[in-house]
């Protein structure tokens, strides 16, 4: 049997004779690359973190002594050593396997579960206090990214460490990317600190030789003072760490198992807070992963020996939304030198790789940020400027204070590009875009909107630069319609919709994506009760069609169905709901759409969509019975 397979807990790494973990970390990383180079994952994160994880559960008792990974897309290691290497995690991201991410529901190892960046320190924080005042004797470990520094809460964290937890272990993972290289002052920060090797031999060199006389042991005295002198000869700056009342350690190399175990004892018996400031290589030990560290930090199945993907589409199939995005946001900047693009660290994922190459003088990206984004987009709107703000619909979330009170409340033109409005199967209930629709329509000022296919997105876009208002605009992740794009766009009426098919008896209103899906049902629904049945892209969440709407149940509609990828509660159903309501036409609605819960990973959307009764023969057997109770 390998190690690996002999693993069976924590309890079984802290056993092996240190001549046997180098052979573990290698069998690790084989277990890691034929996974996910089947199922697709965070493949970079996990492998730069192998030696480490090895270290952490050999120091530590998982899961007496707590571990808290920032966004846990690096616990596929820690998941393999407390007990779920099995099927499970053959199927990882698939439909009945593991989560990507940590989890609370997989068992007791993963204390504090994640998705989103920046969260491991508060937490950590928190599980501290909670120790300290129950009195228990364990040990709190977070593990963070260099990239988690660029975000608010951590530093808010940060801030709060010394006065709120009397012992804390915080590993600062540095890898110099996130998903991207990482930007900004905190980059450059740790760069320097790099250089800290030296000081820390310094330091124990001087100690000695102080350390024999009088003199010597009052200039020891000053203690703090003193490192921050000696550190300074080295780093050209004090310790940002140790500012906050955080003692700092490193840097260390994160693939030496022998030192990461010494300094991670250290640190353990620490008196206070500590930061191990480790140096780790993303994607070690698979070289396309070193090559292309951005392509590899999360990916689709691939090619283990030459790292292609092994899931390209077929030849002229349709581009990507985010891509085409990115070229409408290129156009639309070259014509319009006031048009720039904002990202939070995912120039590739939301597109603006294109706008980065083509025009980088109008391209931000300020890090893992969103709140930040959202608000300096504010201020580039308030002189004139024509900020477009593209981040992931579930990380908007993060700015909605931003949202409502820095840029619709003065109602400046700040354009909201929403990738991912809708499901990312095998990420889950973090990653899904469910809630945009709902925790958008309530704010005033607010213009929110869906294509149902890339001519519409550049329609919007142009409309959304032009409107000299807060705009919104939401689109799904995967393949778009495969529309052609017109070579000049045209400006859309505010709040306009589309009729694509006349009807009467029953009117189906879909956004965005599930126009494909509101024909087919239309189709179903007329074959099986011979009404006349209509169909409306409403391209307009907000303002609503409401002149439409009302214009078609005046003329006898007996039925109006919705269709949205997004939460049903509060969502565009609800808006036509209320519509239908304050105008007194008492006409039914049948709203269809995610369910008042989380939804959780799966292979595909398809399998998520029959597991929450939206897949084709659901609706159709929903409307149907909606229509039989009307009579």
């Amino acid at each position: 049997m390998s190690l690996l397979g002999s693993i069976r807990g924590p309890e079984d790494v802290r056993a092996l004779p240190p001549a046997l973990l180098p052979q573990l970390a290698a069998e690790v990383r084989e277990r890691l690359v034929s996974v996910t180079a089947r199922n697709g994952g965070h493949v970079g994160p996990n492998l730069g973190v192998v030696e480490l994880t090895i270290a952490l559960h050999r120091v530590f008792e998982s899961p007496r002594d707590r571990f808290v990974f920032d966004v846990a897309h690096q616990g596929y290691v820690h998941k393999l050593f407390t007990g779920r290497n099995g099927e499970s995690f053959d199927r990882i991201r698939q439909t009945g396997g593991l989560s990507g991410f940590l989890t609370r529901e997989e068992g007791p190892h993963d204390v504090f579960g994640a998705g989103h960046a920046g969260t491991a320190l508060s937490a950590a924080v928190g599980l501290a206090n909670a120790r300290d005042r129950l009195a228990e004797d364990s040990h709190v470990v977070a593990v963070i990214g260099d990239a988690a520094l660029t975000c608010g809460v951590t530093m808010e964290a940060l801030n709060n460490v010394a006065t709120s937890a009397r012992r804390l272990v915080i590993v600062l993972n540095d890898n110099e990317w996130s998903i991207d290289r990482n930007v900004g002052a905190m980059a450059e920060i740790l760069s320097r600190l790099i250089v800290t090797r030296p000081y820390n031999d310094s330091q124990r060199g001087l100690k000695r030789l102080l350390g024999g006389s009088r003199w010597g042991r009052r200039v020891l005295d000053f203690g703090r003072t003193f490192k921050r002198e000696v550190k300074d000869l080295f780093t050209r700056t004090s310790s940002v760490f140790e500012q906050y009342g955080v003692r700092y350690v490193g840097p260390v190399d994160g693939h030496d198992l022998p030192s990461l175990e010494r300094y991670l004892a250290f640190c353990k018996e620490a008196p206070g807070p500590v930061i191990l400031h480790i140096r780790t290589e993303k994607g070690r030990g698979l070289p396309a992963a070193l090559r292309n560290p951005e392509k590899f930090h999360g990916t689709g199945a691939f090619d283990p020996e030459t790292g292609d993907s092994l899931a390209s589409g077929a030849p002229g199939a349709p581009r990507a939304w985010q891509d085409v995005f990115g070229s409408l946001l290129v156009r639309e900047a070259r014509a319009d030198a006031r048009v720039v693009g904002v990202t939070a660290a995912m120039p590739s994922g939301t597109g603006l790789a294109q706008l980065r190459k083509e025009l980088p003088a109008q391209y931000h990206d300020v890090g893992i940020a969103e709140e930040h984004a959202a608000l300096f987009a504010a201020g580039l709107a308030a002189r004139g400027l024509r900020p477009v703000c593209a981040i992931y619909s579930t990380f908007l979330q993060r700015a909605y204070d931003m949202v409502i009170h820095d840029v619709c409340l003065q109602r400046l033109p700040v354009t909201f590009c929403m990738d991912r409005a809708g499901l990312s199967p095998q990420d889950g209930p973090t990653h899904h875009g469910l809630f945009d629709v709902a925790y958008l329509r309530c704010v005033p000022n607010v213009t929110l909107m869906q294509p149902k296919d890339e001519d519409e997105l550049a329609d919007m876009l142009h409309t959304a630069l032009g409107s000299g208002a807060p705009m919104f605009i939401r689109y799904p992740r995967g393949p778009a319609a495969g529309a052609t794009v017109k070579e000049r766009p045209r400006v859309l009426p505010i709040g306009e919709a589309e009729v694509l098919r006349e009807g009467a008896e029953v009117q189906v209103w879909a956004l965005g994506s599930c126009v494909t899906d509101a024909r087919r049902l239309a189709e179903g629904v007329a074959a099986a009760t011979g009404l006349r049945v209509g169909v409306v892209n409403a391209r307009f969440v907000k303002p609503l069609d409401r002149s439409l709407l009302l214009r078609q149940a005046d003329a006898g509609a007996r039925l109006f169905v919705t269709l949205e990828d997004g939460a049903v509660t509060g969502g565009f159903g609800s808006a036509v709901l209320e519509a239908l309501s304050e105008s007194g036409r008492p006409v039914p609605v049948v709203r269809l759409g995610w369910p008042d819960r989380f939804v959780g990973h799966a292979s595909d959307v398809a399998t998520l969509r029959a597991a929450h009764g939206l897949s084709p023969e659901a609706m159709l057997e929903a409307v149907l019975a909606a229509l039989k109770a009307r009579g």
